[in-house]
């Protein structure tokens, strides 16, 4: 049976987000682009639909994730494996949730803060990786992924003018 036809292939490219954990350095960064990538495509197709498409997905990709976590870890031998960066795109995609679609500097500012947040996991996230499997390893990037929504709210808020269309 081909590998991406078995239960473990798909899991692999789940976790990994179509390979893009399988990044030699900064496997979060590049995990990171695949929700840039699923932001794009949602804010460029659906517009009017952009914060609600993020929402759901952030919903259905940890849904989906999580019950992963323990299957990773087994996997490649450590917890919160780098090559699990569902993650970073689900943290992503909290971060870049907004009412209306920015275009590529709400993209960018983002995808910027989000890895800034990540990186430094402000209050609770460094606590929340302490919790078991898929949930710790999501939600300390949700987290993330909240905090750096609410600078780029700050943002926004006082600088309106540099994401207007």
């Amino acid at each position: 049976m081909a590998w991406w036809k078995s239960l473990d292939g798909l899991r692999v490219l789940l976790v990994t987000s179509f390979g893009l954990g399988y990044a030699p350095i900064a496997s979060g960064t590049f995990g990171t682009l695949g929700g840039v990538a699923l932001a794009a495509w949602i804010g460029f197709t659906w517009p009017r639909y952009f914060l609600l498409a993020c929402l759901v997905l952030v919903v259905v990709l940890c849904l989906l994730g999580a019950p992963q976590g323990d299957w990773a870890e087994r996997r490649y031998g450590r917890k919160d494996p780098g090559e699990y960066v569902l993650d970073e795109v689900v943290g992503y995609l909290v971060a870049v949730a907004w009412p209306t679609f920015g275009g590529w500097t709400h993209l960018g500012a983002a995808f910027l803060l989000f890895r800034v947040t990540d990186i430094t996991k402000p209050w609770p996230a460094r606590r929340l990786e302490k919790v078991p499997g898929g949930w710790g390893i999501l939600l300390d990037d949700l987290v993330a992924g909240l905090w750096a929504w609410l600078v780029l709210a700050v943002v926004r808020q006082f600088m309106p003018e540099v994401f207007a269309p």
